[in-house]
């Protein structure tokens, strides 16, 4: 009994430990009041305060950007009437507009509060002057105007786009996460106020992160004493950074778009080739080759691939205490796609038991691979498939001997490590389509075997063209 719950103090003071050192920066516990401050910079805001500088920055106008989806919070206990998204997405866009210094926007959002301000002013100038006595002087500027109107708004906000989590638990102690990601997505497009054209649209989008961590333990350490401890964290992207990213990269994407299709102007000509315009190019020229979550779609394979591996095989057949016999094998893989493989294999090992029966064994087989996630380093896959096996005596295929059909089913997983050599292990069951492969026929069920494979893929020949992969050519 001590040894145990010494085994579960080390345990529960291991998980508290780790959860704590690498989770330090995110287990922040309040324990006072704590002073306003300046409002956050994203890495959009650094970037975009970085543009080069413009010839002339342009007036702007925005009336009004809006949260388009209509969406409520999504809550687990009844409904929620708080929308999902900020209300003050103009506020966010002007002050975006402001940090560029590519334009200069004019309050448009509130103007009738601007033009009764402006009515008092003329009014009360009218009646008084400087010395309190009447005069008809009204000497107000103009109101700036827009050549340019910013249209558009919050058009998207899907939660729970992917969620998943992890945990795991053993005489009461253990630990366990979740976590959660939605994701927002907002268009912007500059419109021309001196003919109604509709200059240039872009959209971007931001992911929203949501995680909880726990660990705890409970657990009698003696007769009537129970010990129960607890710790975790759970962490929300704040939804308005989140958004107020998206927008910013939406006007630098505006930005960088406008200047390429001739829309507006840098100061210095040669500031086209700066890191801002060639970190663009390679951001868009990864899009078609990139899923909603910014993964990688590009396919690391190629389509002729050689096998080498060791295969162990177990015998399940009519004689009692099935061995482990183990193997060599070879394969050649063709790839017509990402996602699909065809494998012709050639083996040499044995079936036999520990006591009766034992046969030196030739097989071939041929088998129909499907990738579950083919853009991954890590790469499981399930295949399918038939051969034959038969009687090896002369330590190759011998045709004379009698060949038994077979069909085979199993699953593996691939580690690429680097793009011409993957490291591979799989399981499959193979049934015999006869029950006389050991010369005894008992039973309701015919011969197979069990086989396990350890070993290596060597890719060479053409790559694989995935499904979503173009080339992204720029316009003249």
């Amino acid at each position: 009994m001590k040894g145990t719950s010494l085994f579960i103090k080390v345990v529960f003071s291991l998980l508290i430990v780790v959860l704590c050192t690498s989770c330090s920066l995110l287990l922040h516990q309040p324990v006072a009041p704590t002073k306003a401050r300046l409002g956050e910079e994203t890495q959009s805001t650094i970037d975009l305060k970085n543009l080069p500088e413009a010839k002339s920055p342009i007036i702007v106008a925005v009336y009004k950007f809006r949260d388009q989806t209509g969406q409520y919070k999504p809550s687990e206990n009844g409904t929620s009437w708080s929308t999902a998204v900020t209300q003050g997405a103009t506020t966010v866009l002007i002050k975006a507009l402001e940090d560029s210094n590519w334009f200069i926007p004019i309050e448009r959002e509130n103007v009738s509060n601007l033009l009764n301000e402006r009515k008092i002013i003329r009014s009360s100038r009218a009646q008084y002057n400087s010395e309190g006595e009447a005069t008809n002087q009204n000497d107000l500027p103009p109101l700036l105007y827009a050549g340019v109107i910013l249209e558009g708004g919050i058009i998207s906000y899907d939660a729970n786009v992917i969620t998943g989590g992890a945990g795991l638990r053993y005489f009461g102690a253990g630990a366990s996460g979740q976590y959660r990601q939605d994701r927002v997505t907002v268009y912007l497009r500059a419109v021309s106020t001196s003919n109604g054209k509709v200059l240039k649209t872009v959209y971007t989008s931001k992911t929203i992160l949501s995680q909880a961590m726990d660990a705890g333990l409970f657990r009698f350490v003696r007769f009537g004493r129970l010990l129960e401890a607890e710790t975790g964290f759970t962490y929300n992207e704040p939804s308005e950074l989140a958004l107020t990213e998206a927008i910013e990269k939406a006007v630098m994407s505006l930005i960088i778009e406008g200047v390429k299709e001739k829309l507006w102007e840098l100061k210095e000509a040669r500031e086209v080739v700066s890191d801002a315009f060639i970190q663009y190019d390679k951001e868009k020229e990864r899009i078609p080759q990139t899923d909603i979550f910014n993964k990688v779609l590009d396919n690391r394979r190629k389509q002729i691939g050689l096998s080498l591996s060791t295969s162990s095989l177990q015998y399940r057949g009519d004689y009692p205490n099935p061995a482990i016999a183990t193997g060599l094998e070879a394969g050649l893989l063709f790839s017509p796609g990402p996602k699909i493989g065809l494998a012709f294999n050639y083996g040499l090992s044995s079936l036999a038991t520990k006591d009766f029966f034992q046969r030196d064994v030739t097989y071939v087989d041929l088998n129909l691979a499907y990738r579950f996630s083919p853009y991954n380093l890590l790469t499981p896959y399930g295949y399918g498939g038939f051969g034959v096996i038969t009687e090896n005596a002369n330590g190759r295929f011998d045709f004379s001997n009698r060949k038994y059909p077979k069909v085979s089913l199993g699953a593996g997983i691939e580690f690429l490590i680097n793009n011409s050599i993957g490291l591979k292990t799989s399981l499959d069951y193979n049934v015999l389509l006869s029950d006389n492969f050991d010369l005894v026929e008992q039973g309701r069920y015919n011969d197979h075997y069990w086989r396990a494979r350890v070993g290596f893929h060597f890719y060479f020949g053409r790559e694989i063209r995935a499904e979503r992969k173009f080339k992204y050519s720029k316009k003249k």
